[in-house]
């Protein structure tokens, strides 16, 4: 873009994060209104079915220590306690699931259409595959942690402490042991659930990089192969998936050795125990029952314990998702006028003393006074990074000026509702956007109405696009490919004329809409602009002095200033700037 506007690929910014808030992570749950009922019913399900597991150990020491006389009926109640228990269990997985799954299911929609409202700005200095990992991965870290990690972290506590209050009306000498060591095997632990959590928020902040890097690099692969810089992006690429290997290395050191610690310390504890629970029953004052119900509710503490050192990991992890999410949220939005709708046909269009800059300190537009008046053509000539394309951009809302305004009809077109001006203005640029998809979808991107077939063909012919498309083996529903590359660069851009036809601008801008089309190509589209053209204000970028001879009034752009303005002769005479440049376009 003219003016030398930042690009997307510049250096990342690691923002400092805080320590985790539950405050916060609610507060940006809070912000989709889930559904906490599901929740709740998932949560007092799984305390259920969890008090369900406490209850097994007691029958089962019963029926232990009643062996010779066996009990069918204590055996029934045993078996219905346990099966209910994991069917409980298994139920409120399934609410929590969807509690979950519906949460990250809003978040997305809410982060989607916060990222349409979003100003270009934003995309400017933000990498698109950085953006898609945050609003997928970060969000799935969200709902893990709600869905999964939080709700299991609750019921493992009452299996914990229920647990021990059992073991403590059991036996109070054997679980007073236990309680001492246990807090031993969780500080033994601790310096590898600190530097776990580490690695995990590491390994999403370079899947991110890896994300962006690699979606940046697939969406121009034409320009990789034909600057043999496919060498350069295999390195790169191997340097992001080294980073990941040696990040997942590390994660699987500290698992290799997390895993095989605990499982030792528990079995000393459990060999502890044994040892001191034997000589107990050898002495008869321990049954073989309660003894063997004992061990089956350490057994039952293992798990919490281990749950919740995941959980802090996943906590850990989720801090990071949490503040990148909060960040992206609160970005300021496009502004608009939500009610005003004018009409801006036959209306004069006005930049008054505009300035603009990219960045703070680096000014590129220097107070900027245009003059369109309705059913003219006014074109915009000058060097390449002037700003013509700048101007463009403060035209369309895609930035605000820095000082000044621009006025339609003498209003600020800051006061009109943004989605009803840009629905009046057409814009065709030099690479004529596309989307992925038909030419059909193409031709009513962003219309709000239904088009029929006669329509389409018809704005078709007038754009000299109607033989190609007939020509086409599938006529509207041709497939055109991921950036329309199963289109020439002239057959898009008459796509983009059709599609302008379609939407009737009342302003109409041509940003180099021929300059990179062969000469039969640019005849075709400059008859179609010409069509297009008529009866509406036209505004024009163009180096091509034969596509802006005619204009109504041409401003000659220079480093960011207006340097001279009026028709071709006139500005011959009072411009040297203007003739120079002439006269190197004739040289050519």
């Amino acid at each position: 873009m003219g003016g030398g506007r930042p690009g997307p690929g510049g250096p990342r910014v690691e923002k400092g994060r805080n320590n985790f808030s539950f405050s916060d992570f609610f507060k940006l749950i809070n912000q989709v209104h889930p559904k906490y009922w599901q929740l709740i019913v998932g949560i007092l399900a799984g305390l259920i079915g969890t008090g369900a597991n406490l209850i097994v150990p007691q029958f089962a020491q019963r029926l232990i220590n009643g062996f010779k006389h066996l009990n069918i009926n204590l055996v029934v109640l045993t078996g219905v306690v346990f099966v209910g228990g994991v069917l409980i269990s298994a139920v409120s997985g399934y609410i929590l699931g969807v509690f979950g799954e519906h949460v990250v299911s809003k978040l997305r929609k809410k982060l989607w259409s916060k990222l349409l409202k979003m100003p270009v700005k934003y995309f400017d200095n933000t990498q698109t595959g950085e953006i898609a990992s945050r609003l997928v991965n970060d969000t799935s870290q969200v709902k893990n942690l709600l869905a999964n990690t939080l709700p299991t972290a609750i019921t493992s506590l009452l299996q914990f402490f229920g647990a021990m209050v059992i073991m403590f009306m059991m036996d109070w000498q054997m679980t007073l042991i236990m309680l001492l060591a246990v807090p031993l095997v969780i500080f033994a632990l601790l310096p590898f659930m600190k530097l776990s959590g580490r690695i995990g928020r590491a390994r999403q902040d370079e899947l991110a990089n890896f994300s962006s890097d690699s979606t940046n690099v697939l969406s121009e692969i034409r320009l990789v192969k034909s600057s043999d810089s496919e060498s350069k992006e295999r390195a790169t690429g191997f340097k992001r998936i080294d980073n990941l290997y040696s990040i997942g290395v590390k994660e699987s050191w500290i698992n290799s050795l997390m895993q095989p610690i605990s499982n030792m310390l528990m079995m000393i504890l459990v060999i502890g125990i044994l040892m001191y629970g034997g000589i107990r029953v050898m002495n008869g004052s321990l049954s073989m029952g309660a003894l063997i119900s004992f061990l089956m509710y350490l057994f039952q503490l293992m798990g919490p314990v281990i749950m919740i050192s995941q959980f802090f990991n996943e906590l850990s992890k989720t801090s990071g998702s949490t503040e990148r999410i909060g960040e992206m949220l609160d970005e300021p939005e496009e502004k608009s006028a939500d009610n005003q709708k004018v009409n801006i046909a036959n209306k004069e269009l006005q930049l008054h003393n505009v300035d603009f800059s990219y960045e703070k300190g680096k000014q590129i537009l220097h107070d900027i006074n245009i003059l369109a008046k309705p059913n003219s053509v006014v074109a915009f000539a000058g060097p390449s990074g002037g700003g013509k394309s700048t101007i463009f951009s403060l035209i369309e809302r895609f930035y605000q000026p820095t000082s000044g305004e621009i006025t339609i009809g003498g209003q600020n077109i800051e006061d009109i509702d943004l989605t009803d001006w840009r629905q009046q203005i057409g814009l065709v640029g030099q690479n004529s956007a596309v989307m992925p998809g038909t030419i059909r979808e193409n031709l009513v991107y962003g219309l709000d109405r239904e088009v029929n077939d006669d329509e389409l063909w018809r704005v078709l012919k007038m754009a000299y696009a109607d033989k190609f498309v007939k020509e086409s083996e599938d006529g509207l529903e041709t497939q055109i490919g991921e950036r329309g590359v199963k289109l020439s660069g002239g057959q898009r851009q008459r796509i983009a004329i059709a599609r302008a036809f379609l939407r009737d601008p009342k302003i109409l801008m041509l940003d180099e809409a021929t300059a990179s089309l062969d000469s039969e190509s640019e005849a075709m589209v400059q008859k179609a602009l010409g069509s297009l053209m008529t009866n509406r204000m036209t505004l024009v970028i163009a180096h091509r002095l034969s596509t802006i001879v005619d204009a109504d009034r041409i401003y000659f752009i220079d480093h960011g200033t207006v340097s001279g303005s009026g028709t071709h002769e006139e500005l011959i005479k009072s411009t040297p700037l203007y003739a120079e440049y002439v006269h190197n376009q004739f040289k050519k």
